[in-house]
């Protein structure tokens, strides 16, 4: 093996290697394929143990990323596991779903490829797994106190685990049939398959957390029924509250939001009978997808799978430059063109276009009414766009998916039933400890912060379970989240 202080001069970026496009669109099940081991540790070589390791500015949780970098290369993989769970409960979900601005950060990435941190975290985890070193860690003791956290998505989870292990009696409510939010019926099976989540929740009923789906917080159980059982609340509801576009035609037969048609083709692949009636299915059909964003990719993969008679891509601002331009540098997010693996898979991206309107038949969307923008950004880097003349044109559409993100946590229920403030974004306030309007309820990931990555998630339910911890015993030994600690 090269010697490690030169390795990032001698060895390439390797990235995992992806199952075939014919073979991978057959099925539902992952894209990505094991990476060798050999081929890891070299990897893990290139990381340069910089004096300052940009890769921490890049990851709200504050990664070990050096250290298990190098423990990977020297081979003490049970050593990496622990330098990894000590600041992240699911290295799994960050590194299958995470878009690793970490690796942004890298210092790397001023001039070469950066590390592959992304691929070293997943295989950590996925060999503590094989390994039998991932068990459950339940607390010596009990506190007494008791925490209601609503939501199972990852920043109610991790909150969850944290509060659990401090040696509350937590319960985590769940609107949904099957624990796991928009994990387990957002996500397409090919990005994470399910069993990744399933073996994560064993640990923690095992640690004594307290799973309750078909709980509807707000309703069954109402917020008076929280606040008088449970000493603490923390609200993990998300931000799932879609993005409409309130245009001509929107009521019209095959369209839909994203998410509509995501969740529907993960119950079937979960088991449950969804009726063809209720199903919505992109076979044969020309579908169309208004949203450039990982939910717009999502949608895409499975249309794909589905058999569509075609897939074309939409999104409203002209496609990045192929390299950072000048307003963006390093050691920032990198605004360049990028496809992904739903997107390598076939279909087409049309850019600067916005939707103006449906056109159908017999109840039903036939096209897509859109006119192409032309768009700058001022000096702050915004952009503002203006309709090109007499650009005016249809696309043929029988099923349109609306993925234009998420306007904040949904209104009603448990957030209108404590009376919370909310910003001017919609989202619900909180003081620097996360706690709300109402005392000893706490908001945390998306609900608080608005539409996020899910490293930030998971950030912000270790921060608030901190903050919990707190606030029910006066003091708290959880770890400080690096980015409570930025925020000081």
């Amino acid at each position: 093996m090269d010697n490690r202080r030169r390795a990032f001069i001698h060895i390439e970026r390797k990235s995992p290697p992806r199952r075939p496009v014919e073979e991978r669109v057959r099925d539902w099940r992952e894209v990505y394929l094991p990476f060798p081991e050999d081929e890891l540790r070299r990897q893990a070589a290139r990381c340069m143990d910089c004096g300052i390791p940009f890769c921490h500015q890049g990851c709200p949780l504050g990664n070990l990323i050096p250290d298990w970098n190098d423990l990977v290369y020297r081979n003490s993989w049970r050593d990496a596991i622990e330098r990894l769970h000590a600041t992240n409960n699911f290295p799994e979900f960050t590194g299958t779903l995470c878009p690793a601005p970490c690796e942004a950060s890298c210092v790397l990435s001023i001039n070469s490829s950066p590390v592959t941190i992304k691929q070293i975290e997943l295989s950590i985890i996925d060999r503590a797994f094989e390994e039998g070193w991932v068990v459950p860690a339940p607390p010596a003791t009990r506190t007494g106190r008791k925490v209601a956290v609503v939501g199972s998505g990852p920043a109610g989870l991790a909150a969850a685990q944290q509060l659990n292990r401090a040696g509350h009696w937590v319960t985590v409510f769940e609107r949904d049939d099957r624990i796991g939010g928009l994990m387990r019926y957002g996500i397409p099976e090919f990005k994470m398959e399910k069993r990744v989540l399933n073996r994560r929740l064993r640990q923690m009923e095992e640690e004594g957390v307290v799973f309750r789906p078909n709980s509807n917080a707000g309703f069954d159980p109402s917020a008076e029924e929280l606040r008088g059982e449970f000493d603490a609340v923390v609200l993990a509801i998300g931000a799932t509250k879609p993005r409409d576009l309130p245009v001509p035609g929107r009521e019209l037969e095959g369209v839909h939001f994203a998410m509509e048609y995501l969740t529907l083709q993960n119950r079937r692949l979960e088991g449950d009978h969804v009726p063809d009636s209720e199903f919505i299915s992109a076979r044969d059909k020309r579908v169309v997808i208004i949203g450039g964003g990982d939910t717009g990719s999502d949608c895409m993969g499975t249309a794909h799978r589905q058999g569509a008679r075609s897939v074309l891509q939409l999104q409203r601002w002209p496609a990045p430059p192929p390299e950072r331009p000048p307003h963006n540098p390093w050691p920032l997010w990198p605004e360049v063109f990028t496809v992904s693996s739903s997107q390598e898979e076939g279909g087409e991206r049309d850019w600067a276009v916005w939707t103006t309107g449906f056109r159908g038949e017999s109840g039903r969307v036939r096209a897509l009414e859109a006119v192409r923008v032309e768009a700058t950004r001022d000096e702050n880097g915004r952009w503002h766009a203006q309709e090109i003349p007499d650009s005016r044109f249809e696309i043929p559409a029988d099923l349109v998916l609306l993925a234009m993100g998420y306007a904040g946590p949904e209104p009603d229920g448990i957030v209108a039933q404590l009376g919370l403030e909310l910003t001017p974004r919609g989202n619900i306030a909180t003081d620097e400890t996360t706690m709300t309007s109402v005392p000893g309820v706490f908001a945390t990931g998306d609900a608080r912060r608005g539409q996020s990555l899910i490293v930030w998630a998971i950030a912000e339910g270790r921060q608030t379970a901190r903050a919990v911890d707190e606030y029910l015993v006066g003091s708290s030994e959880l770890p400080t989240p690096r980015l409570e600690i930025a925020a000081r």
